[in-house]
């Protein structure tokens, strides 16, 4: 437990220091020495229980099984690299004038409390809990996203805490309900612990289960970005820092959609019916097919791959929904290698604003002739993003298909299509700024790509061969989830 609880306390002990100390520039040393810490510290608990099984903590506040602790573990990875892109990154944005010294006290210190709370809500075995630190993270991001002051960052964190605030809101009701359910059958200090709930979900009742479902699904839907809730989300990736679009987009959203498949595991043996699958294949194909579509409308470059977002977020959405060990493997899977991927697309769409001096997409060219570095790796991660094999999303986006031509075979040519209208979504985009004619007088910027190669190697070699002790945390998730276990593990 001692790694577990390194892994809540040094983000959550770098917010306060940085909060005294985040003006000074050995701040952004401080926030990268603290997010490797914390990564080790998850590591160590993906060892423990690779080894020993589930981690229950003494007081029962704390669980930690196959499904979350690899979460626990790209959450401190992503939230590490995106710490060491962000040093050239705001350092750009100081000599630029967009921020001074005391915001820059407030994105250090938010930077790692917005950690601290999405470790805290993957690690909890306590829906209350769950509740506050989702709330928590909402809080520090929309400081985050206001950060430069501007009309429009405030408008976008205003929009952002309003709709997010008004679904965190159903999502509380759902809670209520579920206790409400859980209180006729289990002491009420139990009537919130996920595991005392999921081992009485038989006995809760139906119709109070499926009612709370409802609410969570669009309460924590709307963190997760689904339609018809989405609308905050491309404004506070567009105008908020980059590192602060890298770690929502590549994060974020996957605790949300943890959150949602948490609740589904208790739904589905009280119900024993299909209703949550259907809700959220619903919601997922929805967002899926609305997400592909936008993307040809976009004249932002931070906009389109907020799109991008939605669309993979609809679409692992879906595949929970549809279950089964192969769907559910696919969107585990496609969690791991959309945060990844995306993350380093958005690190390299900063620095290509930079080089630009904007983020209008029509404005930003010729980056393979500016920064070959900068012009490749935009190139790599879309091609990644948008399911060229041999990259990882390929194959996630794979299984999904072949589970859902199994399952509900008449979805299939809609996800076939999505997934085309994407591509050419993208690469409408993509070419004139990658292979487009240099604007006089533009030139090289200060960049760390090393995040971008390390990400998309890994997104590279999860497409080309799974590693073992990785499946075999996918198969045990997946049995945990889905209730099948498959066999081998090694897809």
């Amino acid at each position: 437990m001692i790694a577990l609880y390194l892994t809540l306390a040094l983000p959550f002990a770098g917010a306060l220091l940085l909060g005294l100390i985040g003006h000074r520039r050995v701040a952004d040393r401080v926030s990268m020495a603290v997010s490797g810490a914390t990564f080790a510290a998850s590591a160590a608990v993906a060892v423990r229980v690779l080894r020993a099984g589930p981690l229950l903590s003494g007081g029962r506040m704390f669980y930690i099984d196959a499904f979350n602790v690899y979460l626990l573990v790209l959450t401190a990875f992503v939230g590490l690299t995106t710490a060491i892109f962000s040093r050239p990154y705001m350092a750009h944005e100081v000599r630029a004038g967009r921020v001074n010294a005391r915001r820059m006290r407030l994105y250090h210190s938010m930077y790692q409390g917005f950690l601290f709370t999405m470790l805290l809500a993957l690690s909890t075995n306590n829906l209350g809990i769950l509740w506050i630190a989702m709330e928590g993270a909402t809080l520090s991001t929309v400081l985050l996203v206001s950060l430069y002051r501007t009309p429009e960052s405030v408008e976008a964190a205003w929009k952002y805490f309003i709709l997010c605030g008004v679904g965190l809101a159903q999502a509380l009701f759902g809670t209520v309900l579920l206790y409400f359910a859980a209180a006729r059958v289990l002491p009420r200090d139990e009537a919130l612990l996920w595991t005392a709930l999921h081992a009485a979900a038989p006995a809760l009742d139906p119709a109070v289960v499926a009612l709370a479902f409802v609410f969570l699904l669009i309460g924590y839907g709307t963190k997760v970005g689904l339609v018809p809730l989405h609308n905050w989300l491309p404004d506070a990736h567009s105008e908020g820092p980059t590192p602060v679009s890298a770690i929502l987009l590549g994060l974020l959203l996957n605790v949300a959609l943890y959150a949602v498949v948490r609740m589904k595991m208790l739904v589905d043996p009280a119900l024993g019916t299909p209703l949550a699958g259907h809700l959220m294949m619903g919601f997922g194909m929805l967002s899926f097919l609305v997400a592909v579509l936008f993307l040809h409308r976009q004249r932002d470059i931070k906009r389109l791959y907020s799109y991008s977002s939605i669309e993979h977020m609809g679409l692992m959405t879906f595949a929970f929904g549809v279950g089964g060990p192969l769907a559910t493997f696919g969107a585990l899977l496609h969690m791991t290698v959309h945060s990844l991927t995306k993350s380093s697309i958005f690190i390299t769409a900063g620095h290509a604003s930079h080089i630009a001096g904007t983020q209008r997409i029509e404005r930003i060219r010729g980056l393979i002739r500016t920064q070959p570095a900068i012009g490749w790796g935009l190139l790599l991660g879309t091609a990644a993003i948008a399911g060229f094999p041999p990259f990882g999303v390929f194959t996630s986006e794979f299984l999904i298909l072949i589970a859902t031509m199994k399952a509900w075979p008449w979805l299939t040519p809609l996800l076939l299509l999505g997934l085309g209208i994407a591509f050419a979504g993208l690469f409408r985009h993509l070419h004139p700024m990658v292979y487009g004619e240099r604007p006089a007088g533009q030139g090289p910027v200060a960049a760390n790509m090393l995040p971008v190669v390390v990400q998309l190697a890994l997104v590279l070699w999860l497409g080309l061969a799974i590693p073992g002790f990785l499946a075999h945390w996918f198969d045990q998730a997946t049995h945990l989830i889905s209730g099948v276990a498959l066999s081998g593990s090694g897809l």
